[in-house]
């Protein structure tokens, strides 16, 4: 009798799971003010940007654990900070347990509304250039490792808080040739599709080799 009561309190207090496009709840605006106004980033020299997953928390997703696994190879931690963006807005990583990052369930890829896209873009420009404002002498360097509206949100967001990228993968040759190929549920594919992993990787070394150098 006891456990069961205890598995319904434990169940009142699990908080409950999102499903409308995040972008528009009063739980994100807030938990990215939060951010914003009041968490204090830690500086690093890179700040490597990931779009956020449908599994949660994010590093529990196949495709992040692949792309971290590829950053851990080339880069120490000590050197390397991953900031999570797209329909959750933009969160540091190490807060990806925090509510509502590990409570929603949502992909923008299978919404045909339009509007809704176009608010996407336009909520999540002014949250990556709020984030690029005010860490822009946290970091030395940012790179970006994403495709399709997210990957236009943070172009338009460095654009607009005037912070720009080092490096932008996958390069738009390999985008083309990926949507050329034709041959993926998404135009653009996937980031954990070899093409993007491999040149993600290779990039990365190159820009160890040539700028961490100077540092």
């Amino acid at each position: 009798m006891g456990n069961t009561e205890e598995q319904k309190n434990n169940e009142k207090s699990e908080p409950p799971l999102l499903t409308d496009p995040p972008f528009y709840l009063p739980e994100f605006e807030k938990s990215y003010r939060y951010i914003i106004d009041e968490y204090e980033v830690a500086p690093k020299d890179i700040a490597i940007f990931m779009p956020c997953a449908v599994r949660k928390p994010y590093s529990a997703s196949p495709s992040h654990q692949l792309i971290r696994m590829i950053i851990s190879q080339v880069l120490e931690t000590s050197q390397y900070h991953i900031v999570i963006f797209g329909t959750c807005g933009i969160v540091p990583a190490e807060l990806e347990t925090m509510y509502p990052y590990a409570h929603y369930k949502y992909m923008l890829g299978k919404c045909n509304d339009d509007k809704v896209k176009d608010d996407f873009l336009r909520i999540e420009t002014e949250r990556v250039a709020g984030y690029l404002d005010k860490t822009r002498k946290v970091y030395k360097y940012r790179i970006a490792y994403s495709i399709g509206l997210f990957r236009e949100a943070l172009i338009r967001g460095s654009e607009q808080a005037g912070v720009p990228f080092d490096l932008i993968l996958p390069t738009r040759d390999i985008i083309n040739k990926v949507i050329e190929e034709g041959d993926c549920t998404f135009q653009e594919g996937s980031l954990s599709m070899e093409e993007y992993l491999g040149e993600f990787c290779d990039a990365l070394i190159r820009f160890r080799n040539e700028r961490l150098g100077k540092i």
